[in-house]
């Protein structure tokens, strides 16, 4: 049987134990941004805060009202390149729900070009109404 390494006794060994711990804190902490914007300071934002009651809509079945609330976010102008893809990708839903076909398609393009990793989760692209259009557009 080898026999075991002794244990970290004194406190400089477990000072050097660390060493590795302290670094990668270091590290995140560097590549850590910035900007330090919290989440009330987004809602605050109008284009932001119409993209949120627009979402809200759209979880309510308030499919009329959701429209108009998305397009009216993109148009105020959306920070995020990610709220606007979910912003064109709702709006994309209402549209497809509504057999606006072309308008759908249209809204999931606007989506990836708003940000290029855009991509519904598997349940979204199994949706019998838009999935059918985001897999010839994106397969």
């Amino acid at each position: 049987m080898t026999p075991m390494a002794p244990p970290l006794r004194t406190t400089a060994a477990r000072r050097w134990r660390r060493v590795p711990l302290l670094c990668a804190a270091l590290v995140a902490a560097c590549a850590a941004p910035a900007d330090r914007t919290g989440l009330l300071d987004v809602a605050e934002r109008p284009a932001e805060r119409t993209l949120l009651a627009g979402l809200r809509a759209y979880d309510d079945a308030q499919y009329a009202d959701a429209e108009r609330l998305l397009s009216q976010a993109l148009k105020t102008g959306l920070a995020s390149p990610k709220d606007r893809a979910a912003a064109h990708k709702h709006l994309a839903f209402v549209y497809c729900s509504s057999a606006r076909v072309r308008a759908c398609e249209d809204a999931f393009r606007a989506a990836r070009a708003a940000d290029p990793a855009f991509a519904l989760s598997r349940a979204e692209a199994g949706h019998p109404q838009w999935g059918p259009v985001y897999r010839r557009l994106f397969p």
